[in-house]
């Protein structure tokens, strides 16, 4: 069947959120989908554009990763970036783009969004106006915020709504900007989502962040200097604002220039006309988004337009299937409730919010001829407004200035339904009502109850909500598909938000989601105890006390005294936790034999091992403090060594790509420059970011610098349940970004402000105040406190922030511990820490030191000849690794594959007894190189010894010998774990026991005096099937944006592989095990 094309014109969010729901809905695959974005970048957040400014990096907005697309299947999805459809021709058929390129269409969907709406006395084209609508506006204003006529100076922000908050925030938040200052027609903030006592406590907590409101005005000139330059705002009553930057943020207008153009029918007001299918007035032509105009209506809003893209895809593919017809969805009121954080104020409206306001304005205009109506105000949209429309309605409000809460609720006149209602500073049970609106449900409880609530504890499960309640509006998810996500095998809330959407758009929803997600993980029977691990039944917590109270050691000691059975070995998870308590406690040399067999990777080898097989090299830069030639240093030896070189966001510089034997010869040329370890493989602090303070800085308070050195001096290399990062801010104007660490200073003008618990990462969380006006002479101890009790009473792999989220009590209960005393242990914390600190030692300094433990760095044991796992490419002028696919095919090797029967195999010896340096306390292993094979030999104490392929087919990386030896607590089964991403393979099989799609070849070891044997077939029949020039990836994936093509990978496996493992890896719907649950994020 030949497939139709459907031409997306559009790669924004709407767009693709057509092109994902079609091509999941296209199971007959009936249809090609091309697409045309004009930027350069992929589909991104548009909503989440402030948070831009933070990171500065547009792939964090993505809505799909770059991997998504090369996955797709070429004959299904192509696109093209940063090319334009100039021309639409409606008769022929056909597109035309600003590259010249033709191409033909079958169907075409218009997805071309908006821009920014401008008034006449403005242009953008005047240095410093700018309008706020995506990544190209946001990368201007940055770029002219630094400049000198710009740096310090007034910025104005004109619109005061959801558009305008955002961009005022954005701006607020740039450093180099001086006062900002919002300018509103209307008297107060959000007047199309608020009231006058909402938009009042709004645009309160908006002055309290020093921004200026200026409402009840509109600019009508701008004023320019002798340069050209925008210098001022003139507003209507002749006033003039100074400033140097203006952003335009005061509606949008449709792009519908391509359909006016091509002679489409298009509303007076702007849009393209639409009928309740979307189509447009041509035939075979649809739109969705904010670019379609729908009875006289454009929505501004990403909820409506996914809701278009819900439409049309479910009309393309599911009005007639073999199953039979359905009837076509039609377009209905689209909910525009709203809820978000503005200018760090949680708003909210829902429903008919203004239902008050729009009954007693009818009242008042009877008679009077009726206006187009305004898409963004809400209408019957829900069924219930009809009796606010037709009957009296009732409020009930609720408002503390003092918290910065309001909330105003509209009822019908009986109080049997709820109509709308909107929320500022409490937001908390909006999906909930949001819930009852949307379903006409008569109220099972007083209004009032809305209000004053019920004085019992909240459950915010979601399990008093029906499952088809709308979790995310955005992207119209319920709470049912959750639930059934988890069902059907979801692991992590990554794995929810990539199958069901939920938590992409605005991210409003993502406690609910998250908090669903949980209580379904825990139905399943996946939470049901906090042991940690078959090995142990008890907690890390418990762990940790029993291990410090009986002054155990080694894991040997620990698995004897408290361990299910005695003599096992322990495994992958409870490995590196009882390593990091051990670490923690006594800070013994984690290279130690008796220590060394229980270290992730990572901390084995004293380097962040990177997806090639190489490592990483991160000197400690402490406070990101570094003098000239310390720099030529780095250099020096990135340069000699061919080190991939980069910038960390945590003031340090990273160098890629260094090979294992080389990294004792890397450290001792940094060691003697006078670096040290940085730490960045542990589960420790990493680094202690810091602005320059009074150092240079003249809005310093605090001597930022000084106190960043002295703590990251202080805290470095002490273990803990997960990484630690720390920031100094010596001023309010916090340009170290304190508030976002584990723990952060703020100065002012009476000591410290310590913040606690913040952190990045995939759930970003705002630090909270632990203790104000901190004398510095007791800001270090404070700091003590709360590092060395986190260290004890926290969980395996838990960060700080959601260690403070668990903890009965909360930030409350902190305080009286940490400053109040109230469990009398505050002098004891602050002695073990005193101890733990005097244990320091420098890691890389004790390899460097010690020629016996540098024998654990070689490739080979066998030999001196270096492989590469992955061709090297050169990007930007240094080079990296080839790109890895996302998914590889499945790999069951088999004995069976190699073509020389094990009759025939002989035993080769491979190494000496020496080279795998054997203990009683614990595993250890070694590679040898045989002909083009890698293989892997351990040794088990009491147990001999064992051998294995070095690759780990999953990735095609060859670390097995670099995985944790483990065993399971009932069967006795020995199993290597794979580093990269917990595989695990039987060392006497092969069989991968998480994961029936991968085996690996296992081979029988004897020992001969001091000699190692392996049974092996010769040479060339072993590298047939897995020799490393066979499994390597040959080349670079190709240029993404490059006509839309995914690229290539050249991957070669056994001659014999299995097909239904090949087909089922490459079919684009197979579903595939997490690489890693929540458990294994160490």
């Amino acid at each position: 069947m030949e497939r139709k094309t459907v031409f997306v014109v559009g790669l924004g969010m709407v767009g693709i959120a057509f092109i994902e729901k079609l091509l999941n809905l296209d199971t007959a695959g009936q249809y090609r989908i091309v697409t045309c974005g004009e930027e350069m970048h992929l589909a991104y957040n548009r909503v989440a554009l402030t948070e831009y400014f933070q990171h500065r990096s547009v792939e964090k907005l993505y809505l799909n990763s770059a991997e998504w697309y090369t996955q797709q299947d070429p004959g299904r999805f192509t696109f093209y970036v940063g090319e334009a459809v100039t021309e639409l021709d409606t008769a022929a058929y056909r597109v035309t783009t600003d590259h010249g390129r033709v191409i033909s269409y079958d169907y075409c969907v218009l997805a071309t969004g908006s821009e920014a709406t401008i008034p006449p006395y403005a242009d953008t084209h005047i240095p410093g106006v700018f309008v706020y609508r995506n990544i190209s506006d946001m990368n201007r204003l940055l770029a002219y915020a630094e400049q000198d006529t710009a740096r310090g100076k007034e910025a104005v922000v004109l619109g005061g709504g959801l558009l305008g908050l955002e961009a005022a925030k954005a701006v607020y938040d740039l450093e180099t900007v001086g006062q900002v200052t919002i300018v509103h027609r209307q008297v107060h903030p959000l007047s199309r989502q608020l009231d006058a006592h909402g938009g009042g406590i709004v645009r309160t907590r908006i002055e309290a962040l020093g921004v200026t409101w200026c409402g009840s005005t509109s600019g009508t000139a701008l004023r320019m200097d002798e340069t050209g330059a925008l210098e001022g705002l003139e507003l209507d009553d002749g006033s003039v604002l100074p400033c140097r930057i203006a952003v335009f943020a005061i509606g949008i207008t449709p792009r519908d220039d391509l359909a006016r153009k091509a002679g489409l029918k298009c509303a007076p007001r702007g849009g393209i006309v639409v009928d309740d299918e979307l189509r447009t007035s041509a035939q075979d032509v649809w739109a969705i988004g904010e670019c379609a105009s729908w009875k006289e209506n454009t929505y501004g809003l990403i909820a409506p337009g996914i809701e278009m893209a819900d439409i049309l895809s479910f009309n393309f593919t599911q009005t007639q299937t073999s199953m039979g017809g359905f009837k076509p969805r039609t377009m209905n009121n689209p909910d525009l409730s709203t809820k978000l954080k503005l200018m760090g104020v949680d708003v909210a409206s829902f429903g008919d919010y203004f239902a008050e306001r729009r009954r007693a304005a009818s009242a008042n205009s009877e008679g009077t001829p009726s206006k187009p109506k305004d898409a963004s105000a809400p209408r019957r949209r829900h069924g219930v407004a009809t009796i606010a429309e037709n009957g009296p309605v009732e409020t009930l409000t609720y408002r503390d200035p003092f918290a910065g809460v309001y909330k105003k609720y509209i009822f019908n006149a009986d109080g049997k339904y709820l109509l709308g209602g909107m929320m500022v500073g409490d937001t908390s049970d909006y999906i909930k009502l949001v819930a009852i609106v949307k379903k006409k449900k008569v109220l099972e409880v007083p209004p009032a109850q809305f209000i004053l609530g019920t004085g019992g504890s909240k459950d915010d499960s979601g399990a008093d909500l029906d499952d088809d309640t709308q979790i995310c509006s955005c992207h119209n998810v319920t709470k049912v598909q959750i639930v059934q996500c988890v069902k059907h095998g979801a692991q992590t809330l990554a794995d929810v938000k990539t199958k069901t959407k939920a938590g992409t758009g605005c991210g409003g929803c993502m406690p609910l989601v998250t908090n669903i997600f949980k209580a379904e993980m825990k139905k399943a029977g996946y939470v049901v105890n906090n042991n940690l691990c078959p090995h142990f039944t008890m907690t890390r917590v418990d762990l940790f006390n029993v291990i410090k109270i009986k002054q155990l050691r080694t894991m040997p000691e620990v698995m004897t005294s408290v361990g299910v059975k005695g003599d096992s070995l322990g495994c992958e998870i409870c490995k590196p936790a009882v390593a990091s308590v051990l670490s923690s406690l006594w800070n013994e040399p984690i290279m130690d034999p008796v220590h060394h067999a229980n270290q992730e990777t990572n901390d084995r080898f004293l380097a962040n091992i990177q997806r090639n097989g190489t490592f990483s090299v991160v000197p400690r830069i402490a406070a990101g403090e570094i003098t000239p030639e310390k720099l030529i240093v780095l250099g020096q030896v990135a340069k000699k060594y061919g080190l991939y070189t980069k910038i960390t966001g945590g003031q340090r510089i990273d160098m890629f790509g260094a090979q294992k034997p080389d990294l004792p010869s890397i450290w001792k040329e940094l060691i003697d420059a006078g670096f040290e370890s940085g730490h960045a493989y542990g589960k420790a602090l990493r680094t202690v970011k810091s602005c320059v303070g009074t150092s240079w800085c003249r809005y310093g308070v605090g001597d930022s610098v000084t106190m960043a050195v002295k703590l990251e001096e202080r805290y470095k290399g002490i273990r803990s349940p997960h990484k630690l990062k720390g920031g100094i801010s010596g001023c309010v104007r916090e340009c170290a970004e304190a508030q976002g660490k584990d723990f952060g200073l703020i100065a002012t003008d009476k000591g410290w402000n310590i913040f606690i618990c913040g952190n990045g990462g995939t759930n970003p969380r705002h630090a909270t105040l632990l203790a104000a006006d901190v004398p510095p002479s007791k800001a270090i101890r404070i700091v003590d406190r709360f590092l060395m009790y986190y260290i004890r009473t926290a969980d395996k792999l838990t960060r700080t922030s959601k260690w403070l989220d668990a903890m009965e009590g909360g930030i409350e209960k902190l305080k009286r511990v940490l400053l109040d005393d109230e469990l009398g242990i505050c002098e004891d914390l602050e002695h073990e820490m005193d101890a733990i600190v005097g244990t320091y030692f420098d890691e890389w300094r004790a390899v460097v030191e010690d020629p016996e433990r540098q024998k654990q760095f070689r490739q080979f044991v066998n030999s001196d000849e270096r492989r590469a796992p992955v061709e090297q490419i050169v990007e930007r002028g240094q080079s990296r690794p080839a790109n890895w696919p996302k998914e590889f095919p499945s790999a069951r090797i088999r004995e069976s594959d190699v073509p020389t029967p094990k009759s025939q195999w002989k035993w080769r010896k491979l190494a000496k007894v020496q080279d795998l340096m054997p203990i009683d306390a614990g595993a250890t292993s070694a590679a040898v190189k045989y002909g083009d094979s890698q293989l892997a030999i351990f040794h088990v104490p009491r147990r001999g010894y064992y051998a294995t392929q070095q690759m780990c087919p999953h990735k095609r990386a060859f670390v097995l010998e670099h995985g944790i030896i483990g065993d399971d607590p009932k069967s006795g089964t020995l199993y290597v774990s794979c580093p990269m991403h917990k595989r695990n393979f039987t060392l006497t099989s092969g069989d991968c026991l998480n994961d029936d799609a991968y085996s690996i070849l296992a081979f029988d070891v004897r020992m001969e005096d001091e000699d190692i044997s392996l049974l092996l077939p010769e040479p060339n029949a072993l590298d047939a099937v897995i020799g490393t020039s066979k499994w390597m990836v040959r080349q670079a994936t190709a240029e993404l944006f490059e006509k839309g093509s995914t690229g290539g990978i050249e991957i070669v496996g056994p001659v014999d592989s299995d097909d239904e493992g090949m087909q089922g890896a490459n079919s684009c719907g197979a579903e595939r095990p997490s690489c890693v649950g929540s458990k294994f994020d160490w």
